[in-house]
């Protein structure tokens, strides 16, 4: 069993309502060396549990340039930095350590790669971290990315627009200074309210768009869960739990613009023993990276004549890309099961965040008073 980073509650009503399709459906785990199973009508049947964590970077490094694929060699010295950073952060917290210095401790048992994320305090340990042990393989080879296109294995150039907005949102990501550091802004702070906060700090999405689309992996959490019927596919993913019913119909149109929606409209089709999921109508602040509500998105489902499923994506949004991208990364079947991820359940995480904002503020206030009635004084 995985845990996931919030403990699991005790209702399970989307759970039991998937169960249930399940049992309907037949929906059998695909073994290594089995026949793709398939539905009564035919279709490939991607009904079952699915772990998608990857080593595999979403964009390539840009070491590798063009290059799709690693060596095996390559393979194995990122699953040994991996395994040592695994290792180092997995050893026992003293549970008589201090507090970290003011502003955070730049997180030293903490990847390079996260100490952005973690603030500079890092975390106790590394149980919660789990994005697998070795790089994706596809056909047989490693893969370098999991965007294959363009051709250089990352997102493409950013149009005016979106590098504007990108520029407005990076004032509100600082270093952790252990200060009020927002207060000499102009305008609303990225601390005054709840609604202030990400969406996924709110628990209404999850983090990194782990629920699509396109659906992605992330540091920890991820698990999916697909059911299939003939006429609908349903993906819920770990967190938070995030569940997308698709209706599946060759002349399936989607609904009023209008009508917008964070996860998006979507509509699948087959194409031969391909399913093709188009996604249109977003709200205009989806979780993929600087997407808007003009994001539209294609997915397809098949699988490698190994028996893997294959999840292969197009991402298009004229209003920050300058061209579209595409990736593809297996999602393994497994054993695991999906439990709902109860996010705020005794999460005390939002309070604490809002009071230790007013806290810098007070003493932030407190010190220019002081200021102030020192010069008050000379």
């Amino acid at each position: 069993m995985k845990l996931s980073m919030c403990r699991p509650s005790t209702t399970m009503m989307v759970g039991a309502l998937v169960a249930t399709a399940l049992l309907l459906t037949g929906a059998p785990l695909l073994a290594a060396g089995s026949e793709i199973p398939k539905t009564a009508a035919g279709k490939p049947d991607f009904s079952g549990f699915y772990d998608t964590k990857t080593l595999t970077p979403l964009m390539r490094p840009a070491a590798y340039g063009d290059n799709l694929y690693l060596t095996p060699e390559e393979a194995d010295k990122i699953a040994e930095r991996v395994q040592y950073w695994n290792d180092r952060g997995s050893k026992a917290s003293d549970p008589n350590r201090g507090a970290p210095p003011v502003g955070g401790d730049g997180g030293v048992d903490v990847p390079p790669e996260y100490r952005g994320a973690a603030g500079g305090v890092g975390g106790y340990n590394t149980f919660y971290v789990d994005r697998g042990t070795d790089a994706m393989m596809i056909d047989g080879k490693y893969r370098t990315s999991i965007i294959y296109e363009p051709k250089n294995g990352r997102m493409p150039a950013l149009t005016a627009a979106a590098m504007k907005k990108a520029g407005e949102g990076r004032k509100f990501r600082r270093e952790n200074t252990g200060t009020a550091w927002w207060l000499e802004l102009d305008g609303a702070g990225p601390y005054d309210d709840p609604e202030s906060r990400p969406l996924g700090d709110r628990c209404l999405l999850g983090f990194g768009s782990t629920g699509g689309p396109p659906s992605l992996p992330v540091m920890y959490n991820n698990l999916k869960r697909l059911v299939q019927t003939d006429d609908h596919l349903m993906i819920m993913v770990e967190m938070n739990h995030d569940a997308r019913v698709i209706p599946i119909d060759q002349d399936a149109t989607h609904g009023p613009e209008d009508v917008r929606q964070w996860l998006g409209d979507s509509v699948a089709y087959w194409d031969d023993d391909t399913l093709v999921v188009k996604s249109k109508n977003f709200r205009d602040t989806p979780s993929l990276f600087l997407a808007t509500e003009n994001l539209e998105v294609t997915e397809r489902f098949s699988y490698s004549e190994t028996g893997t499923l294959v999840y292969n994506f197009t991402v298009n949004d004229p209003t920050v890309w300058t061209e579209p991208w595409s990736g593809e990364y297996p999602w393994v079947a497994t054993d695991d099961k999906v439990y709902e991820y109860g996010c705020h359940e005794g999460n005390y995480a939002m309070p604490g965040i809002l009071k230790g904002a007013r806290l810098l503020e007070r003493e932030a206030m407190e010190k220019a008073a002081d200021a102030s009635s020192s010069d008050d004084d000379r």
